[in-house]
């Protein structure tokens, strides 16, 4: 069990990531592809990328980055250095700057708990030199390509309907609805109001010191959530999204029907996926990163395309998703008898 202890003011300091992170998601992706977890879930994606990394000639190095990152336990906390706000590319230089003092300390501590025969791909990394760091950041970029690139629309929409259920709960009550939120997830609990207890291999203490905690959605996070071991670096609990079962499928079904987004625009189109469940002009643009002005300009182009209704409960003007944009997202033609649309709609939203 780990339980994150909330000191005086910590309420104030709690962050919600802005989405999912590029090498959060790369890494446990690595690790779920060397086990069975969930096989409901992503046995379909584990056979994919087991086939895609073979025919673009990555194995072999896919398989030395798994002795830095094996199925579980323990993984180096310089592989992760963001909390939701790097992009790949940041991410990866960031690993490459990584002290020779630090790769070594950490890649001790990998070997210390494995107890085997250290792996040459780990010796090599130790070591710091320039052409080590340049493969590790090289097969990491490779790796993301083939394992997340491929996935990130599902990635993308699942974590953003997440951060706006984050964003609902804050509005409504506050840092703590916000937190308690988190206790829905499968095994967490608040057992009073200075602690978030989860699930975890060991039992954990984390206390926060009168520093900022990021939470960070994860696509490759299953069952329990993940903390970097030196609590020196910033603060940051990674938490599962639970994707459901067939979630790839469905992806692949949709690969053939013309995109939402060259129809309606990208942001538009995030907005009609998010809106699964009815939401505020606030939570979308928390969910999709837009000002709260240009998320209403675009719930108001959706609306009077005939794809989002909108309707005030209470204090709330809440956004919902009309049939017609369901079937729009589910790549039915739009005009066709059954759409109920019109040419006119449509060209509401080229403008």
């Amino acid at each position: 069990m780990l339980e994150v202890e909330f000191d005086e003011g910590a309420l104030a300091r709690l962050r919600v990531a802005r989405g999912s992170d590029a090498l959060w998601e790369t890494v446990l992706s690595l690790q779920l592809l060397q086990d069975g977890r969930e096989p409901l879930t992503h046995d379909p994606w584990r056979h994919e990328v087991r086939r895609a990394l073979h025919r673009a000639g990555l194995a072999d190095d896919v398989r030395a980055l798994m002795s830095l990152c094996p199925a579980e336990g323990y993984f180096p906390d310089f592989l992760t250095p963001g909390l939701g706000d790097l992009a790949l590319e940041d991410a990866v230089d960031r690993v490459q700057s990584t002290p020779r003092h630090r790769l070594v300390a950490e890649l001790a501590r990998l070997c210390a708990r494995s107890r085997g025969p250290v792996p040459r791909s780990v010796r090599w990394v130790a070591t710091g030199e320039s052409t080590a760091l340049r493969w590790l950041g090289g097969t990491l970029r490779r790796y993301h390509a083939v394992a997340v690139a491929p996935y990130l629309s599902v990635i993308r929409a699942r974590a953003g309907q997440d951060r706006a259920r984050r964003a609902e709960a804050a509005l409504t009550g506050g840092a703590e609805a916000l937190l308690a939120g988190y206790a829905e997830l499968p095994g967490w609990r608040r057992p009073d109001g200075t602690r978030l207890a989860a699930p975890y291999p060991e039992p954990r203490l984390l206390r926060l010191g009168g520093r900022p905690l990021t939470l960070v959605p994860a696509f490759f996070c299953v069952r329990t959530p993940l903390a970097l071991v030196d609590e020196s670096l910033p603060h940051v609990l990674v938490h599962p999204l639970g994707p459901e079962p067939g979630w790839l499928p469905r992806l692949r079904a949709g690969a053939d029907r013309p995109s939402v987004a060259r129809l309606i625009g990208a942001s538009r189109a995030w907005m009609l996926e998010s809106l699964e469940a009815p939401m505020t002009t606030t939570a979308l643009a928390a969910a999709l990163c837009l000002a709260p002005s240009t998320a209403s300009r675009h719930a108001a182009v959706l609306r009077e395309a005939g794809l989002v209704s909108t309707r005030r409960e209470g204090n709330r003007v809440l956004h919902r998703r009309t049939a017609l944009g369901s079937a729009l997202l589910e790549g039915q033609q739009v005009g066709t008898p059954g759409s109920h649309a019109s040419a006119t709609s449509m060209k509401m939203l080229e403008t």
